[in-house]
């Protein structure tokens, strides 16, 4: 070999040490110890989750820039997280990995700047961006530095909300400052038994409130999917979690400028017989929303958020001839379907998710009214349901209601009323509309009458089924308008169809202003 080619060789083969010692991360040993937590490791979390062959690396090379307490001795090329953009069902998408062998995922100031730097591209190119989070927290050898880069990273956070979807897979530890990235993103997926998120850890609550507990117990996935709400989804293991995302961002569009895409879909006879059956005779008789859900929407298509917390409304993503809408929908199989402080709170940050991405919402009615007792109203249920209210009045997509049985008093209102600025609003024939159920709203008005009663039980009753046949109907809801058809159960997945089709090219726009006050 000539001396002029020779250099060019040992050039070619620096390059491709250095990108053997990338992948290598913090080692074999670590890596191996990664996997003996059950857990994948940052490069093989993005090979499932990327379209294969479509990952492009950026950073591969960083290292910190720290040397007090010897980490000048202690480099690793990446710096602890993996970045770049690829493919995720043929659409691009940035990505941020954590790596776990490396310093334990810590981050410093040199692994802030690659997320920023991927956050940004993400943001001036309108893609999503998913952040694979795995790390110990700050790296402490850097102090405020890698605080700074902290919060570098939640300005982006915020500044890109709204504007590109942003999703957060919690795959082991996230601790401290770690968890407020998470929160400000769109949505939150954790996977059980080997990830956790909390504040401060099991030591620190020992030492201040003296309570023993585990990290699974203190801020694992199911206390988060199910008691707090900081989680939306729960999964089994890592590679579900990933797969459940690509099915995720299937629903939403790239950024706020664009719709969700459409599959293909054939039309075709639309009645569902199915949806005939599902409401009880009895009307205080329980059932699952989510049957009706599935009996208007396209086969297999609807995807649940927020399963196990607040599970008296149903929030969730699904498909309706192809096209992606939003679900909001009350359970009467949880609490009579009621609405209190978690499921205002669940349903209002699903309904602006919904808003600031264009996707349409159809919202299923049935709702006894506000959950009653010193617990609620303690807990500012007065604020948290204007929190629903707030964000179904401020969203401009289109939107459609059906009630399936009971729309009483202030709920009424607040479920996408014809008041609040619904486009459509149906109603099934037993539906009842009213300020309150009959047989409070006949004690209440007739108490005279009955309370002189030779017989008040049975001038109550009397009375209750006077009141019913007045106001437990849809039909002077429709006769002022607001109701603008009454249809059956069965028709309901045709007459949705078109309407979603027919209010596709709505413009709405609020009055000129920075922004809204809502009731946080």
């Amino acid at each position: 070999m000539s001396a002029q080619t020779q250099p060019k060789m040992d050039k070619r083969e620096l390059l491709n040490n250095k990108r053997q010692e990338a992948l290598l991360g913090g080692g074999e040993d670590r890596i191996k110890s990664q996997h003996a937590k059950g857990k994948l490791t940052a490069r093989e979390r993005i090979h499932f989750l990327m379209d294969e062959g479509t990952f492009n690396e950026i950073g591969a090379f960083v290292t910190h820039r720290s040397k007090d307490f010897g980490m000048e001795n202690q480099q690793f090329l990446g710096d602890g997280v993996v970045t770049g953009f690829g493919k995720i069902n043929g659409r691009l998408t940035y990505v941020f990995s954590q790596d776990f062998t490396v310093f334990g995922g810590s981050l410093s100031e040199t692994h802030a700047e690659k997320i920023c730097k991927v956050m940004d591209l993400a943001l001036q190119n309108g893609a999503p961006i998913i952040g694979l989070n795995d790390s110990g927290g700050a790296r402490i050898q850097e102090g405020v530095v890698s605080l700074g880069g902290y919060a570098d990273i939640f300005y982006r956070n915020t500044i890109a909300s709204g504007v590109i979807p942003q999703l957060s897979a919690i795959m082991g530890p996230c601790a401290g400052g770690a968890v407020y990235s998470p929160a400000i993103t769109d949505f939150i997926g954790m996977v059980e038994n080997t990830s956790y998120m909390f504040v401060t850890g099991p030591n620190v609550v020992k030492t201040v409130t003296n309570e023993e507990v585990s990290s699974e117990q203190l801020g694992g996935a199911s206390v988060h999917s199910a008691k707090s709400g900081v989680a939306h989804f729960s999964f089994a293991n890592e590679v579900e979690c990933l797969n459940g995302y690509k099915k995720l961002l299937s629903y939403m569009p790239q950024n706020c400028e664009e719709k969700a895409p459409t599959l293909a879909y054939t039309k075709s006879n639309e009645t569902r017989d199915v949806l005939k059956n599902i409401i009880p005779d009895n009307a205080n008789q329980p059932y699952d929303m989510r049957e009706v859900i599935e009996g208007i929407v396209d086969e297999e298509s609807f995807f649940e958020v927020h399963k196990n917390f607040a599970e008296n409304i149903v929030v969730g993503f699904a498909r309706l001839a192809g096209k992606s809408i939003g679900v909001v929908a009350n359970n009467p199989a949880f609490l009579a379907g009621v609405l209190d402080v978690h499921s205002s709170t669940k349903a209002a940050r699903f309904v602006r998710f919904c808003d600031a991405f264009n996707i349409p919402l159809l919202v299923l009615e049935d709702v006894p009214g506000f959950l009653p007792g010193t617990d609620q109203e303690w807990n500012a249920i007065i604020t948290n349901g204007a929190k629903l209210l707030y964000a179904f009045s401020e969203a401009t997509v289109p939107r459609i209601t059906v009630i399936t049985r009971k729309a009483y008093g202030g709920a009424y209102d607040v479920m996408n009323s014809k008041h609040i600025g619904a486009d459509m609003n149906y109603a099934w024939p037993n539906a009842e509309i009213a300020v309150m159920g009959a047989k409070g709203a006949a004690e209440i008005i007739f108490k005279k009458e009955i309370t002189t009663a030779a017989n008040p039980e049975t001038a109550w009753k009397e009375k209750e089924a006077e009141y019913a046949e007045i106001f437990a109907n849809p039909y002077r809801a429709a006769e002022r308008g607001f109701i603008d058809e009454v249809i059956y159960p069965e028709e309901t997945r045709s007459k949705l169809i078109t309407a979603f089709s027919m209010l596709e090219n709505k413009v709405k726009s609020l009055p000129r202003k920075k922004h809204g006050n809502i009731p946080l």
